[in-house]
């Protein structure tokens, strides 16, 4: 997988959310919220050419206190949020 270009991570008043940067992204109808954790990750893959459900999953067992099975779950379950609403492609 790989962060589409046009999408930016922001701390809005403490509160995480990707948005579209450049007038032909804008759509204000789908406002993406994250949470520290997939804030954090965000912040990792959105420098790398390429990534998968392994990297997510190892990133969060390096920083946080998870197992790798409940990394995985969680891991997996963010990939097809992020494809859902098109922030990342295949």
């Amino acid at each position: 997988m790989k962060t589409k270009p046009g999408f930016t991570l922001r701390d809005i008043c403490g509160e995480y959310i990707i948005v579209a940067e450049g007038l032909e992204n804008i759509d204000f109808s789908n406002i993406i919220s994250l949470n520290e954790s997939s804030a954090y990750l965000w912040k990792k893959v959105e420098k790398m050419d390429s990534f998968t459900v392994e990297d997510l999953a190892r990133f969060l067992t390096d920083e946080y206190e998870v197992d790798m099975k409940t990394a995985m779950a969680d891991s997996e379950a963010l990939a097809k949020q992020w494809l859902s609403v098109g922030v990342v492609s295949e």
